[in-house]
Parts: C-alpha cells; structure tokens; sequence
C-alpha cells in the first residue's frame, strides 16, 4: 500500500482552557503544550502508523520548527526527501484551544506553506503516479490542491480530498475528486449555503452532484454518510472510551479511510475502519501521541464485538 499525501506541516501551540475567550477578553488557560501538527503531516504520520508506505508533499521553513519535523518524519518512516525548504519564510504556526468538552478552536499563521506551488506538485509527479491514494487538504494554496487532484487523476490514481479548511471550491478542482470527506461545518462552506437549512443527507447529495465520485461526510460522535454512485449509505457511530481532545480526529479519519481503501475495500468499510481510528484518537491529548496503529484499532475493535 502507498499513499501520497500532499498537505501541509505546522508547529502545534496548544492550550487547554475552561471556555472560549469572549471579544477583547484575556482568559488563563490551565496547561500548555506545543508539538507537531498540520494536517498533511498528521495524515501521512497516520497513514503510516497503519502500515502504508507514505510519502509527503509539503512546505517547511529552515528554523527549529522544521528541523523538528524532518525528525519526526524520519523516525515515524515518512519519506519527505520532496518536501520545500524555504530560507525565507517560517514553518507554518497554528494556535489551538481546547474546551473541557474536548471541542477546539484553531488559527493559523501559514508561513512557508504559502509558498507551496503548482511547480512542486508537478515534481512530486512520480510519488503520486506510483501510489495508490492520493490524500490532499487545504492547508496549502488553492493552485497546489488543483495541481494534486488533475495528477492524480492524470496518473490514475483514486484521490481524496479532505476539504480543511473549507472553501468554496471551483469546478476545476471537483472534477478531480473520486472521494471528498467534509464534516458538517466543511460541507455547508463548499455548498455556499449560508443559513439555507439541509440535514446531513441533503447535504451530502448536494456535494455528490457537483463531483465526479463520492462523498464521505463526517458527523463526529453521529457516525458518516455515504453518498457513492447515487446510493445513501449510514455508518454507525464508534463510541470512545472518553473524548479528551477532538483536534486529530478528522486527519485520523482520513489517514484511516486512505489506507483501507489502498488495501482494497469497499468505502463503507474503509470509512468503518476510518470511524475507529477517529473514536481511538479523541481518547488522547494531542494529535501525533494519539494516532493509532493498526494493532490499536484491532484491539478496540475486537474489544467492541
């Protein structure tokens, strides 16, 4: 199984606190961490925690914070011999808080990702070709996603697109989606809607339409819907053993989903799959300590029958 994930990497400044800060208001946190992030990074690390061969597309600035991640990826068997590294602008930072409840808020400062082009993707040409996934989300400039998904499709090979953060996207860059995996939020954002009201079924034919392949919405402790060649289809939530911290969730979700679908499933059951790597994740602090291993979800999976 190869997976080639474009996308992007930045420093974590995480901080726990007991709400989110009103306007103009300055809130004490309880703890502070930081630690890596982005999420192209959390999903190559994961697809690779799940036993695929994993190679990265990304942006890094030559400082602390990247040397740092050249680490991690060679400790964790990520190849990152294509990645950029600018002399001019600083790994991206992201600023996260995180509510008792497990719920985040999250900015970032994209800093060297900003730079990420069409030109490096085309480089990155014979990864994608040789794999058999291509996962892209959108950390990274809009011109570097489109440039991923037309050589995947170019090359042959299925591509995914975790649309985070959300946009309107244009009809260029849909085309060449087979598999897109908004949450609810992300799918409102892509539709245009506003205030318009649509259940999560309605919203996920929505978005079915305006591509040529399926759709996989995510609902969080609700489970996901399918939408694949017309047909609805509801995976059952995974309950977790306690939801500590939701900030990996979906790059756990997206790394799983890839990897099971490179391993020749079928999309429910590789979003099945993908639903235990979400539940094991929200059950730990951080994002990178929480990615599962396979035999992590065999056991919780085993654990549940």
């Amino acid at each position: 199984m190869k997976i080639a994930v474009i996308g992007s990497y930045g420093a974590g400044l995480t901080m726990r606190v007991p709400r989110a800060p009103e306007a103009g208001e300055t809130l004490t946190g309880d703890a502070f961490e930081s630690g890596p992030g982005g999420k192209g990074s959390n999903q190559a690390i994961g697809a690779a925690r799940l036993g695929a061969e994993v190679s990265l597309l990304t942006a890094i600035g030559n400082d602390d914070f990247g040397r740092s991640a050249r680490t991690l990826w060679s400790d964790e068997g990520v190849d990152a011999s294509s990645i950029l590294i600018s002399d001019d602008a600083p790994t991206m930072a992201g600023f996260i808080m995180v509510e008792p409840s497990g719920e985040n808020r999250i900015a970032i400062a994209p800093g060297a990702l900003d730079l990420l082009n069409e030109s490096h993707v085309e480089a990155f040409r014979s990864e994608i070709a040789a794999a058999d996934i291509v996962l892209v989300s959108m950390e990274i400039p809009i011109s570097a996603v489109a440039a991923a998904l037309r050589i995947g499709r170019d090359e042959g090979v299925r591509t995914i697109l975790n649309p985070a953060p959300a946009r309107p996207l244009s009809t260029e860059v849909l085309s060449n989606v087979d598999i897109i995996t908004p949450n609810q939020t992300e799918a409102r954002i892509i539709l245009d809607l506003g205030d318009a009201q649509s259940d999560d079924e309605e919203l996920a034919r929505l978005i079915a339409e305006r591509i040529d392949g399926a759709v996989v919405l995510t609902r969080g402790s609700d489970g996901a819907v399918i939408v694949e060649n017309g047909e609805l289809l509801h995976i059952d939530p995974v309950r977790a053993t306690q939801v500590v911290d939701t900030t990996g969730a979906g790059d756990s979700f997206n790394a799983a989903l890839a990897v099971s679908l490179a391993a020749g499933t079928s999309l429910r059951e590789a979003a099945a799959y993908a639903a235990q790597a979400g539940a094991f994740t929200v059950a730990t602090n951080g994002v990178v300590p929480a990615l599962p291993t396979h035999h992590d979800l065999s056991s919780t999976i085993g654990e549940s029958q």
